[in-house]
C-alpha cells in the first residue's frame, strides 16, 4: 500500500507542523461502495459527495468512487457541481438544492442536473428551456420530511397537466426518508406508499428513495437509483445496530507535553474536573478549531443536562478517557493508567479511526457522525491511503 500526500483543500499544514493529522483509507473507502452497490441489488448506486465529501477531500473521494464503479454522484450546491465536473468529465452529476435565478448559466456550462425541489424552481428551470435548451432535471417530491421538494399532490397534478411544455420531461424522481435510521419507524412505509404513488403517475422514470439507512431496508426502497452518503465514509447508517462498514478517517493528535497533577487539583478552564487521585495528563494538540467539539467533554460542560462522560482516544492500544473541556487548539486525556514512561510527548492519540469508532466518539458528544466528519478542520495533515492494487 502506497500513501500520497494530497488534498482537494487549498489550506495544507507545511511540512513538519503535522500538529494533528488525518488518515483516510481510499481502499475501505472504495469497499464500502461496492458493499452498498451489492445491497442495493438492481438498483444502480450512486455516491454523495456533499461538503468536501464529507470533510475527507472531494477530488480523492470521487476519483475512488468512480474507480470502483460508481458513474452518479450527488452533490449539495453548483459550486460543489462544478469543482466536481473538473475532476470527472464524464459522470452524471445531480444538485440537490436545484436551480436558482441567476445559477442557471452553470448548469448548462457545466452539464449539471438540478433537482428542482419548489414550484417556484420549477419556473426558474421552465424559463431556461423555453428557448430550446438541452437539460435534464430530477424532480423532487416530499413525502414526510416537510424540507424540500413538492407536495405529492402537486407533483401529481403536475404529472397530469397537459399543457407542460413537451421539453419538460424529468429524468427522475427523487425523495427523501425522514427516520430510515430506525427501521421501525411508521413514517418509513408511509413514504414508500406515498413516493411509489408519484412514481406509478409518470410514465417509465427512474426514481431514488434510498439514502445510506434507506438501502438497509431492503428491495422494496431501492428503486432504480440508490444514493448512500455516509455509509461510504464508514459512519453508522441504522441506530442500534452493528455497523458494517469499514472505518474510512483514523483523526490523531500530536502529545505536546506530559505532565503530572495532584489530588485536589483540576485541569483546563472552569475546574470542572477535580483530581480524586494523583494523575498524569497528556495534552494533545487538538481542540474545537479541529472540529474536535467542545461538547465532546462531557458533562463537564456547563449547560449539559445529561451526566455523558465524554470521549476517550486510544494511545499505545489503550483506551483513554477525555479530561476537563475541550479547549480552541488543545485536550487533556488521563494516561495515569498507562505504564510510566511509555508516553512521551511527540507521540501521537487516535481520537477517532480505526481503533476508535467515530460514531461511539460523536454520541459522547452528544451529536452524530456526520457533524464530526464534516467539521474537520484545515489543520490536519492529510494523508490518503492509495486503493489496494
Amino acid at each position: 500500500m502506497s500513501t500520497h500526500h494530497t488534498s482537494s483543500r487549498p489550506t495544507l499544514p507545511v511540512a513538519g507542523e503535522d500538529h494533528a493529522r488525518l488518515t483516510v483509507d481510499l481502499s475501505a473507502l472504495a469497499d464500502n461502495w461496492r458493499a452498498m452497490a451489492r445491497r442495493s441489488g438492481a438498483a444502480r448506486t450512486a455516491a454523495v459527495l456533499k461538503a468536501d465529501a464529507y470533510g475527507i477531500g472531494l477530488e480523492p473521494a470521487a476519483k475512488t468512487f468512480h474507480h470502483a464503479g460508481a458513474r452518479d454522484f450527488f452533490v449539495a450546491t453548483p459550486a460543489e457541481g462544478v469543482a466536481l465536473r473538473g475532476v470527472l468529465p464524464d459522470v452524471r452529476i445531480y444538485v440537490l438544492s436545484g436551480m436558482w435565478a441567476g445559477s442557471e448559466r452553470l448548469f448548462f456550462e457545466f452539464d449539471l442536473v438540478p433537482v428542482i425541489v419548489s414550484e417556484e424552481q420549477l419556473v426558474v428551470f421552465m424559463a431556461a428551456i423555453a428557448d430550446g435548451g438541452d437539460l435534464p432535471c430530477v424532480l423532487h417530491v416530499d413525502t414526510g420530511m416537510s424540507r424540500l421538494g413538492l407536495r405529492v399532490e402537486d407533483a401529481l397534478a403536475l404529472a397530469d397537466d397537459t399543457s407542460r411544455p413537451a421539453s419538460f420531461s424529468p429524468l427522475m424522481l427523487l425523495s427523501h426518508l425522514a427516520c430510515a435510521d430506525d427501521p421501525g419507524h411508521p413514517l418509513n412505509r408511509q413514504q414508500l406508499q406515498r413516493f411509489r404513488s408519484v412514481v406509478s403517475a409518470f410514465d417509465d422514470i427512474d426514481a431514488t428513495l434510498a439514502n445510506s439507512a434507506g438501502i438497509f431496508l431492503g428491495e422494496d426502497y431501492h428503486f432504480t437509483l440508490t444514493r448512500p452518503g455516509i455509509a461510504l465514509y464508514g459512519g453508522a447508517a441504522v441506530n442500534d445496530v452493528p455497523n458494517p462498514m469499514k472505518p474510512v478517517v483514523t483523526a490523531e493528535a500530536r502529545i505536546l507535553q506530559v505532565r503530572d497533577a495532584k489530588a485536589g487539583e483540576s485541569v483546563s478552564y472552569g475546574a470542572s474536573t477535580v483530581f480524586t487521585r494523583d494523575t498524569r495528563i497528556a495534552v494533545a494538540a487538538l481542540g474545537y478549531a479541529d472540529g474536535y467539539m467542545r461538547s465532546l467533554s462531557g458533562s463537564g460542560v456547563p449547560l449539559r443536562k445529561a451526566n455523558i462522560p465524554g470521549a476517550s482516544g486510544v494511545l499505545h492500544g489503550r483506551t483513554v478517557p477525555l479530561i476537563g473541556r475541550v479547549t480552541m487548539d488543545l485536550t487533556h486525556f488521563d494516561v495515569t493508567d498507562l505504564p510510566a514512561g511509555s508516553v512521551r510527548a511527540g507521540d501521537f492519540i487516535e481520537v477517532f479511526g480505526r481503533h476508535m469508532p467515530i460514531q461511539d466518539v460523536a454520541l459522547a458528544g452528544g451529536t452524530i457522525d456526520y457533524e464530526l466528519l464534516t467539521s474537520l478542520g484545515r489543520r490536519y495533515e492529510r494523508r490518503y491511503e492509495a486503493v489496494k492494487k
